[in-house]
């Protein structure tokens, strides 16, 4: 490469300097978001350990003896929420991927399937979560069937099936929000709609759901906490044993505290995948 040619790929004094004012402008709106978050943290601080019946408060909520105390047993039930949430996560994708799809199926020999995946994501979505852990997590062992699983796999069929019903909607929109040319066009070279919709319409339909489902996803991650009610001790339940024992609500505070901890991260990737979203979409304007 020759000289010349590196001179006219070099910015120009005017863009160096909109380079550097731009550098300068977000450093100083970094240093009065931070300024500014430092002084209204202040305040609240002093705001909150300065109100009439701040100790009790302290003393009911935030007592750290209890705090280190039941905390081996809330980390151990917690471990019980990640591995059913993993599990329970897999199966409610592709249980709402397969009831997508068959809701998109055209013809009329379709038409069972469609009824039939319609009615399971109408009935589910409008079911309350308790209501749907109940009847699996007691009313199934209550038939007394050989080979019934335990509660803990029985509540989270519950979580699989409520939320393969919001997943299954998700992706639907995602899959109508295609164009169909894009259909006609993987037809015309020959795929077969199988491969048309593994190749060209479920990659876009799941690019475009993609913040919706990490939405879905996220709220799963709490529920799982509703396993509670069936019996077995996660962190839930072993923050209300803790609670019972010491007469204190710190254990829940606990609880609470590692569950936000435990979403921040996927919560994290929702935003960016959101951001990222809106930004691509926002791209031509």
């Amino acid at each position: 490469m020759t000289e010349d040619s590196l001179k006219v790929h070099q910015p120009s004094d005017i863009q160096l300097g909109r380079i550097a004012y731009r550098r300068g402008k977000a450093i100083r709106s970094v240093l009065v978001a931070a300024v500014s978050t430092a002084v209204v943290g202040v305040l609240l601080v002093v705001a909150i350990t300065g109100a009439p019946g701040w100790q009790r408060v302290k003393s009911s909520f935030f007592d750290a003896s209890i705090a280190r105390k039941y905390l081996p047993d809330i980390l151990e039930g917690l471990w019980l929420n990640i591995r059913l949430f993993a599990v329970c996560a897999a199966c409610a994708l592709l249980l709402g991927l397969i009831a997508s799809v068959l809701r998109t199926l055209r013809g009329p020999v379709f038409f069972p399937v469609r009824a039939l995946a319609t009615i399971y994501t109408y009935s589910f979505r409008g079911l309350p979560l308790i209501i749907t852990i109940y009847l699996f997590a007691f009313g199934i062992p209550g038939l007394r069937l050989q080979g019934t699983p335990n509660v803990t796999v029985l509540g989270g069929a519950a979580i699989t099936i409520t939320y393969g019903s919001y997943i299954a909607e998700v992706l639907r929109a995602g899959i109508e929000s295609v164009h169909p040319s894009q259909m006609a066009a993987a037809r015309s070279l020959g795929l077969s709609y199988r491969q048309s919709m593994r190749h060209v319409v479920l990659p876009q339909a799941v690019r475009r759901a993609s913040p919706a489902l990490l939405n879905d996803v996220v709220s799963m991650q709490k529920d799982v906490g509703l396993i509670s009610l069936a019996g077995p001790i996660d962190a839930i339940r072993a923050a209300q044993i803790g609670s019972a024992e010491s007469a204190n609500f710190t254990p829940y505070v606990v609880a609470g505290v590692l569950f936000v901890l435990f979403a921040l991260p996927l919560i994290g990737v929702t935003d960016f995948v959101t951001l990222r979203a809106a930004r691509r979409q926002n791209a031509g304007t």
